[in-house]
């Protein structure tokens, strides 16, 4: 009974890790009107400040998560955590926009603290609860993903936009002593050097077209979410005449997303995590050609956010559940490829948003956006044909 209330202690510590941690690529998505009035940039600048803090994650993702597999985790998540509070001191103190990018392109590499704490719920749990308790810590990322704008807005409203940095800075310091004193040390027993942990992602991409293909369609959705989020502040503010905490009550509606996770884990578990996904895809397209449609009504843009979010978080439970079971013995590369691709087009989808908000509008944003599901569905479409012509006839 003991150890079980320990590994429980041990999972929310994790879950809460996990979020505070991957909350720091989301907080500045609300905040773009205020940095680009700080630094005075245009708009389309601003959003690079999402586009490089996820392609800093996206950096982190490739280079230091297969370190998981290689460096005792509780010490490396404990002092990488340290560089990430330094890197939100810098940016919440940031003189000039340059700073202040460099500082943001840090936040992102050093905050794949997240991703390397997953695969260790899964080692610490028992085989027989382990979706279980990862399903917890799953939870807490997700949350720290769909509550960071809310939060960033209630603090910017309150004491300014650079106070989420400093406060998030503190928060990472807390959790850094949490993981090293709460987390028991797991030492990896893989033997192979760096350099032939990172060939073998290599020849992981190369050997499975189901993770290619997952990678792709994930991509895919997560550019269509951040295109979305990065550019709707900018509209909330400028049409809708919202204050910073109005946004923020706004932001809140992306809590609905974290329903889907236990949702989309039963339906896989079922057999239905093809049409699933095929379904997450469609809907994803809808939200947005609505969110264009009914851009006048913050009711319908709040509609358009939930199923969007949704879908995202659906359809990477499906992709989950696949790619982990292609080989047990390479869930951590795997989870580099998968992870890597969907933070690259996340962040090259931000770039494209911002700047077609500045030359198109809202219009613009959300076309390009639902463009991009629009083109998973066809992978997967051209999938699903592939797989009914490889099954013998009768």
């Amino acid at each position: 009974m003991a150890h079980a209330r320990s590994l429980r202690l041990v999972m929310i510590v994790l879950a809460f890790a996990c979020g505070a941690t991957v909350a720091n690529l989301y907080y500045p998505q609300p905040l773009l009107d205020e940095i680009s009035s700080a630094f005075s940039v245009s708009r389309g600048s601003a959003a690079l400040v999402v586009t490089l803090t996820q392609l800093g994650y996206a950096a982190g993702l490739a280079l230091l998560m297969p370190l998981g597999d290689l460096l005792e985790n509780r010490k490396l998540s404990s002092r990488t955590l340290v560089f990430t509070a330094l890197a939100l001191v810098v940016a919440g103190l940031s003189p000039v926009f340059g700073v202040f990018l460099a500082a943001s392109v840090l936040i992102g590499l050093t905050s794949v603290v997240a991703q390397i704490l997953i695969p260790f719920a899964a080692h610490l749990a028992p085989e027989d609860q382990r979706g279980r308790f990862v399903g917890t810590v799953m939870t807490g990322l997700l949350l720290g993903i769909l509550l960071a704008r809310t939060v960033s807005s209630f603090v910017a409203a309150a004491w300014g936009w650079r106070t989420i940095y400093l406060v998030s800075a503190a928060l990472m310091l807390l959790v850094a002593v949490a993981v090293r004193r709460l987390l028991p040390s797991r030492a990896p027993t893989h033997t192979a050097g760096y350099p032939q942990l990172m060939r073998s992602i290599l020849t992981l991409v190369r050997e499975e077209p189901a993770l290619r293909r997952r990678a792709a369609c994930q991509a895919l959705l997560f550019g269509a979410f951040s295109a979305f989020w990065t550019s709707i502040a900018f509209e909330l503010t400028r049409e809708h005449g919202l204050s910073q905490t109005g946004i923020g009550i706004f932001a809140l509606v992306g809590a609905a997303g974290a329903a889907a996770a236990p949702i989309a884990g039963r339906l896989g578990d079922r057999g239905y995590g093809s049409l699933g996904s095929g379904v997450a895809l469609a809907l994803a397209t809808v939200a947005l050609v609505l969110a264009d449609l009914g851009a006048h009504s913050l009711v319908v843009l709040a509609a358009a956010g939930v199923l969007l979010d949704l879908s995202v978080q659906g359809h990477q439970v499906f992709s989950q559940r696949e790619i982990y079971g292609l080989r047990a013995d390479a869930r951590a590369r795997i989870n580099t490829v998968f992870m890597t691709t969907i933070f690259v087009g996340g962040a090259l989808a931000s770039a494209i948003g911002g700047g077609l908000y500045d030359a198109a509008g809202w219009s613009g944003t959300t076309l390009f956006a639902a463009a991009l599901p629009l083109a998973g569905l066809g992978i997967w479409a051209a999938s699903r044909r592939g797989a009914r012509a490889a099954v013998p006839a009768g």
